[in-house]
């Protein structure tokens, strides 16, 4: 009978649920500033460092014509800034991993299974807390490229598509990352696992075009998941024509890792730890 009731008060209220497992979420970002401020530093250490280090050179590779220098700077800028925006939608992803590992490893998640609670908002909260700080931290970095010289040229429909692209990506990329968080062993692993997905925009077109990569290398940077993303979001800035392949191979690629790491988190959650 007890049993019963739980089931449908859980089943009564999964908004309010997720609701204040959002909150949770949110104060808990800003009691642990450390996990905040990574989310937004490494991004703007990688900007900066790139455009102020690397981009005077660079920028003569990744727009033909440019001189080094000042102009090379500027190109480069505008090149590398859609891959630093996806930095950090990777960055907040990783804290989720983190968070989720901290609550596997301590019982809270076992206890919030006792509780007469939604199971999805016991996931879902911390996955739509990640999406507030992720668009929070693209605001951030994108504010901090246009202080540097960045000037996008999107229209109104670019800037919603835009957003709407960055949401669907870390929609899909915390649901891999919380599944993670949930399959790590340890709070420690948790924080070190999700950073293979920082690797990627390195082996993709996001710091240099791909057609400048070795076969081997530039075959897999054509074919792997950010490469598409890291492009159409810099169609939708720049102003530029989007290639409809293009774009179909990043909304598939949103799509196909949220349903893997949905399904992956829903799995580890209703497994008993040992």
């Amino acid at each position: 009978m007890t049993t019963l009731t739980i089931t449908r008060t859980a089943g009564a209220r999964p908004f309010a649920d997720t609701l204040t497992m959002l909150r949770r979420n949110l104060l808990r970002a800003v009691r642990y500033p450390g996990l905040t401020s990574f989310t937004v530093g490494i991004p703007i250490a990688l900007l900066l460092l790139f455009v102020f280090v690397f981009g005077g050179a660079f920028g003569a590779g990744v727009a033909p014509g440019v001189t080094p220098g000042a102009a090379g700077r500027a190109a480069y800028l505008d090149y590398i800034t859609p891959a630093i925006l996806l930095f950090a939608v990777v960055g907040a992803a990783q804290a989720v991993a983190i968070t989720a590992a901290m609550d596997a490893t301590s019982g809270i998640m076992a206890r919030f299974k006792t509780m007469a609670i939604s199971p999805g908002s016991v996931l879902g909260g911390p996955v739509l807390g990640t999406l507030v700080q992720a668009l929070l931290a693209v605001t951030v970095v994108l504010g901090l490229a246009m202080a540097l010289g960045y000037r996008p040229h999107a229209g109104a429909l670019a800037w919603v598509a835009l957003v709407g692209l960055i949401a669907l990506v870390t929609f899909a990329v915390t649901w891999l990352c919380v599944a993670m968080g949930l399959a790590a062993k340890s709070v420690e692993t948790a924080s070190n696992t999700p950073m293979l997905l920082t690797a990627l925009p390195f082996l993709g077109s996001g710091f240099v075009p791909v057609q400048t990569m070795p076969a081997g290398v530039r075959w897999f940077a054509e074919y792997q998941p950010f490469t598409p993303i890291i492009e159409t979001t810099r169609s939708l800035l720049t102003g530029a024509h989007m290639r409809s392949a293009t774009t179909a191979q990043a909304l598939i690629w949103c799509v196909l890792i949220a349903v893997a790491g949905y399904a992956w988190s829903r799995s580890l959650y209703r497994r008993e730890r040992r």
